[in-house]
């Protein structure tokens, strides 16, 4: 596709990114090159006049499942791990600032001197404005995914889709990476993915989109320029949503 001919499909999009997407090749922590990189994928998109937002997981450096089996407490584990987020939208922050992309770090708690705390209507301004709004620390409340916290957020502040960045080419009927037979869905309806338990997002977050008929897009972030692509209408991953039509899904002008 002509980048020069084309034009984005979506006005406002939340793109969903895992704590473990930041990582890079280590076990454990941020690596400056990857971060660099997504910084990278998201300016692209922001000069193409598409509003970004980001949700941000923490698994890079909180595993909440680890700490309870090691004894921790599930509700001060999964506090610890919205922290790990509010610490990763900090270095998402650092990186696209670097870029010259102008960028608001959000919270769903009050950090004072560190991060703005989340108001939906500030959201929505701030993107407006043209700026990168970056929502950490998940919906504030334990026991809820930062897939829900996408979810809830996307259809707070009326994004056009969810973008769920991954490190495989979209959702398959079995794991590509243990079996290299494994067949991509070019595109599945919300009741289909929970008929098939196929673990795309949690229950809730898919429910919550299929409620509020919010397309999501299941793609690989490593693949590189994928997310423009994708902004530029590009059939790229899987489409899940509830359309006759998916191409058509919530891309179109209003």
């Amino acid at each position: 596709m002509d980048d020069t001919s084309a034009k984005p499909i979506y006005r406002r999009i939340l793109l969903k990114l895992s704590g473990e997407a930041l990582q890079g090749d280590h076990l454990f922590g941020i690596d400056a090159s990857k971060l660099s990189r997504i910084a990278t994928e998201v300016a692209g998109v922001t000069q193409l006049g598409v509003q970004v937002a980001l949700v941000i997981g923490g698994g890079n450096l909180i595993r909440g499942a680890d700490l309870c089996a090691a004894g921790f407490d599930r509700i001060a584990a999964d506090q610890m791990g919205m922290l790990a987020t509010v610490i990763n939208g900090l270095a998402l922050r650092c990186a696209l600032e670097k870029k010259s992309i102008p960028v608001t770090l959000m919270s769903a708690f009050a950090i004072p001197s560190v991060t703005d705390q989340y108001d939906r209507s500030t959201a929505q301004e701030k993107l407006q404005q043209g700026r990168v709004v970056i929502l950490s620390a998940g919906t504030g409340n334990p026991l809820v995914t930062t897939d829900s916290a996408a979810a809830l957020r996307g259809i707070e502040i009326g994004v056009d889709i969810v973008l769920k960045a991954t490190k495989v080419e979209g959702v398959f009927n079995d794991d590509p990476i243990k079996n290299p037979k494994a067949e991509r869905y070019q595109h599945l309806s919300y009741d289909e993915v929970i008929i098939k338990r196929l673990g795309v997002m949690d229950l809730t977050a898919i429910l919550l989109c299929q409620d509020h008929s919010l397309p999501l897009r299941v793609f690989n972030m490593n693949k590189q320029g994928a997310l423009k692509s994708i902004i530029l209408g590009e059939d790229i991953g899987t489409l899940i949503g509830s359309h006759s039509n998916p191409l058509l899904l919530a891309g179109e002008d209003e």
